[in-house]
């Protein structure tokens, strides 16, 4: 077959890279989510009434206005040694507010103010950041005279509002704007046309268009069992702490999304919760954060599957794997951990063969083995990445793919089903992201699985398109007379 060309990715500027970021700190469940879910106009952050749901900041666009913004939702504030959970939380927290043109301190009007608010307000002052003092849950004529004890901060006029119920949230808009510093100009742009604008003449000679061209960053979701080395993994990709790790398992509750840049790619990477066995959840929150990690696996183009390399293949690896295949993702193997395995090339036999029994779809995923705490072979990844993408983007043209498929059922002729034969007459693929397929024939929909499972790995052979889920459809043709007879 023709070589295989890596589709053309246009690489543009973060749209957020040089936007004021506004960060939202307190101490926890004084609705610092709420508000933040309210700004970006969407349920993009974990709600609940627990304290402390949110561990790890997440960033969103908002436009607040008229003047977009990006931003930060934040751990709760709280006093703790640094080597803790909290204490690693509110570190996190400190570090969102480095580049921060904004802070808006969130004190819970109903419960008034709390030594810890006082606490943290100086906290707060010594970061030497512009900060705005919000007074939540302020609901009605009560809650907004309940906000005016937080004059008591030394942080300025309180701005009452209830994210909950949408209530000062128009008053809110007009402080952020006016705290933010000056708007800049905006560059002239010369080029008047779009350089990554489909070109009219292409494919009119009647050659087929093979190339696709997706504009955005390239979506990647790191997903896995809980302790896998997700969120290290993360933090090695960006070379920061961005994620809250430890040796606690479960600490990223939310699915956070942040952009990488990588010889010239843009990548959308979100380090999601991990995923238990569905027996195993009984608290709401984390029925919550397995619904939000599904999610971004279902909006992700490339899924990586974390495993703890010392602990092998479990079968909620394999769960999570065939959740990948079905929602029709490209997949890398990451193993996690590598540098802690004596044995690894036992090791990396058992997990492939384990694989390859249990999952015939991943058959060929390509496998990274790193440690994600040292670093050591992690360079390997994103390029195993772009490779999965690249695959799963993939189209074979008509003429070569039916002379291939001619060849197959020579080769192995279709079986009898009741009695008569089938009839396959062509095949052509309908689309990319994963490859799909249609045969098109008489009593086509008939075909046995066996033989569906021999074309479908057929396809993957001849054309190179390992370790991604290969749809194969079939369309039969209706006989005119068989309602006469």
């Amino acid at each position: 077959m023709a070589e295989r060309r890596r589709p053309m990715r246009p690489v543009a500027p973060l749209p957020s890279a040089d936007l004021p970021v506004v960060a939202i700190v307190g101490r926890p469940n004084v609705g610092k989510s709420t508000l933040f879910n309210r700004l970006v106009g969407r349920r993009q952050a974990l709600v609940a009434d627990t304290p402390g749901v949110t561990r790890d900041r997440k960033e969103g666009l908002a436009v607040v206005r008229g003047r977009q913004i990006r931003l930060i939702d934040t751990a709760g504030l709280e006093e703790a040694a640094p080597d803790t959970l909290f204490g690693r939380m509110r570190s996190s927290s400190e570090g969102a507010m480095v580049n921060a043109a904004l802070v808006l301190f969130c004190v819970d009007a109903r419960a008034g103010i709390t030594p810890s608010d006082e606490h943290f307000a100086q906290w707060v002052r010594r970061q030497g950041r512009p900060v705005l003092l919000v007074a939540t849950k302020a609901e009605g004529r009560a809650g907004a005279a309940a906000a005016m004890e937080a004059y008591s901060l030394g942080l300025g006029e309180p701005v009452a509002i209830s994210a909950e119920h949408g209530e000062g949230l128009a008053d809110l808009m007009f402080e952020i704007v006016d705290h933010l510093p000056p708007e800049p100009a905006p560059e002239k742009d010369d080029e008047s046309e779009d350089e990554w604008a489909e070109d009219p003449e292409a494919g009119l000679d009647g050659e087929e268009i093979i190339e696709t061209r997706p504009k955005g960053p390239m979506r990647l979701a790191i997903v896995g069992r809980p302790n896998a080395g997700k969120s290290t993994l993360m933090n090695a990709l960006l070379g920061e702490e961005r994620m809250i790790t430890g040796p606690e398992p479960g600490l990223t509750r939310d699915s956070v999304a942040v952009t990488l840049y990588d010889e010239g790619d843009e990548f959308e990477v979100v380090d999601t919760a991990g995923l238990r066995r569905k027996a195993r959840i009984d608290e709401a929150l984390e029925k919550m954060s397995v619904s939000a990690s599904i999610e971004a696996l279902k909006m992700a183009e490339v899924a990586v599957l974390v495993l703890d390399a010392t602990l092998g293949v479990h079968e909620q690896d394999l769960q999570i794997a065939r959740l990948i295949e079905r929602e029709g993702r490209a997949c890398v193997l990451a193993l996690n951990k590598w540098d802690m395995v004596e044995d690894r090339i036992g090791t990396r036999k058992a997990i492939l063969d384990r694989l390859s029994i249990s999952l015939a779809q991943m058959r060929g995923v390509p496998v990274v083995t790193f440690s994600a705490l040292t670093g050591a072979g992690l360079r390997r990844l994103l390029p195993a990445v772009r490779d999965a993408w690249t695959v799963w983007n993939a189209r074979v043209p008509t003429g070569e793919l039916n002379r291939w498929f001619e060849a197959a059922l020579e080769r192995h002729t279709p079986p009898l089903v009741e009695g008569r034969r089938l009839k396959l007459r062509y095949m052509t693929q309908v689309k990319s992201r994963p490859p799909t397929f249609v045969i098109f024939g008489t009593r086509a929909e008939l075909l046995p699985e066996d033989y569906k499972r021999y074309l479908v790995n057929g396809l993957r052979e001849t054309f190179d398109l390992p370790g991604v889920p290969i749809r194969l459809q079939l369309r039969g043709t209706k006989n005119p007379y068989a309602e006469s007879r």
